[in-house]
């Protein structure tokens, strides 16, 4: 007698969602409200930090609440097409200036452009022209550009990102640019007040560190312009690589250089240059006196302390609000902010 042919087993089901299981649907301002038992126009107000509503701080908490749980996160495209523009602020960057002074200053700036309800966007613009650069970020739909001054802005740029939708152009630098607020930070000022602090010490013969390093230019170029200013400074510039190796070459060379002081770019490579001065036997200040900039607390915790030229910086609270002024009554009119103000500090260095 023939026999049948077996059943074939059924396949062993998988676990987990089948990849047709649609996904979870989105939630909504609507699922916030009813959530919450609110209106939605309540949900947008709170979620938006609305300042023009007032709004009770339980409802405020039981909204977020409900959003928090759902997961609800609001549509930045469709809150900027309400508004009319987006709440942007392009921070465009190649090289971020390196030192603790500048990243505490940059970092203060975006957490108060945050707390004013800005989304602050780093950009980086390695290699870009002005031109390029000013259609690379008109491409966002920026509210507002806060140029660093790494690329240098016309008129015809502005204009570019204005008709984008950017209701500020900031630049950060010495010169302003018609249709734009100039913030400026006068790095010649430092090295002019670094100069003459080591003229009236009886120091003439000044050797100025310069980085190796690229993109740098922008602070250490008018820094050393600002030295050559100082009447009486016989400027001589001497480039030099962070780095303990490139200090030290610097270092063994300084006898036969002839220069009886140096200036550095900043604290941190006064600091290197001086360690490696000392390794090779120079006394600081008999045999060369040194001075920094930026005023870095380890500076004076070296011996000798270090001189160096302070800097005087506007809070980020106080920019942010300027931006966001900027941003509220947008103009035509350049306006020019002085941020900076440059002291020279002495100590045993010097």
């Amino acid at each position: 007698m023939s026999q049948s042919p077996k059943s074939p087993t059924p396949p062993t089901p998988a676990t987990g969602p089948s990849p047709l299981t649609p996904p979870p649907p989105v939630p909504t301002s609507a699922d916030v409200a009813r959530l919450a038992g609110v209106s939605r126009a309540t949900v947008s107000y709170v979620l938006n930090n609305a300042e023009a509503v007032r709004i009770s701080e339980p409802t405020r908490l039981k909204v977020r609440r409900a959003a928090e749980e759902l997961g609800y996160v609001p549509h930045a495209a469709a809150r900027s097409l309400r508004a009319g523009h987006t709440r942007l602020v392009l921070l465009p960057t190649s090289h971020v200036p390196v030192g603790p002074l500048y990243s505490a200053f940059l970092n203060e700036l975006q957490w108060a452009l945050r707390r004013l309800d800005y989304t602050v966007v780093q950009y980086g613009s390695l290699g870009l022209t002005g031109d390029e650069a000013a259609r690379a970020w008109a491409e966002l739909r920026p509210v507002a550009v806060i140029s660093l001054g790494e690329i240098t802005l016309s008129a015809h740029n502005v204009a570019t990102l204005k008709r984008a939708g950017a209701r500020a152009v900031i630049t950060m630098g010495p010169d302003g640019v018609p249709g734009a607020h100039a913030l400026v930070m006068d790095q010649q000022e430092v090295g002019a007040r670094a100069a003459a602090h080591l003229v009236e010490r009886g120091r003439r013969r000044i050797g100025v560190v310069v980085p190796e390093e690229d993109g740098l230019e922008l602070f250490s170029a008018p820094r050393l312009a600002g030295a050559r200013s100082v009447a009486g400074a016989d400027v001589e510039t001497f480039p030099m690589a962070y780095t303990e190796e490139s200090a030290a070459a610097l270092a063994a060379r300084w006898r036969r250089l002839g220069r009886d002081a140096a200036f550095a770019y900043n604290d941190e490579y006064a600091m290197l240059l001086m360690r490696a001065l000392q390794d090779e036997g120079l006394a600081v200040p008999a045999d060369v006196a040194v001075i920094g900039a930026d005023d870095l607390l380890l500076g004076r915790l070296l011996r000798p302390r270090l001189s160096t030229v302070r800097l005087e910086l506007p809070t980020g609270d106080h920019l942010a609000e300027l931006v966001d002024r900027a941003v509220r009554e947008p103009s035509e009119l350049t306006r020019r902010h002085d941020l900076m103000t440059a002291v020279a500090v002495h100590r045993e260095s010097t």
